[in-house]
């Protein structure tokens, strides 16, 4: 995707969507920095070794999502996801990402 595309998009999602649309485009990027993909399927990108996170906004509430980014294993001890070196920023940045796959 080009720079100028990028940019027309993040404008039309943040202008359509106000405020949490911005939280998500920030979110989008961490998933990317932190390379989630490294792991994870959304569609057929990816690597299919952990779940396919295509549509976990629909099975899993923003909260439930950012405590689970902040530390996997206390929300299910069995959690083979590590715990991640997160600020509150990203992970509530990711949150509202994954929320939004739907």
């Amino acid at each position: 995707m080009t720079a100028a595309l990028a940019a027309i998009l993040g404008f039309t999602a943040t202008t359509t969507f106000g405020q949490d649309a911005s939280l998500a485009a920030q979110g989008q990027r961490v998933f990317n920095d932190q390379g989630c993909y490294g792991c994870h399927t959304m569609g057929k990108s990816g690597t299919p070794i952990a779940p396919d996170l295509s549509f976990v906004g629909a099975k899993h509430s923003e909260a439930y999502l950012r405590r689970w980014l902040m530390d996997p294993q206390q929300q299910k001890p069995s959690a083979h996801m590590p715990k991640l070196e997160l600020s509150e920023t990203e992970a509530r940045a990711l949150a509202a990402y994954l929320a939004s796959l739907r």
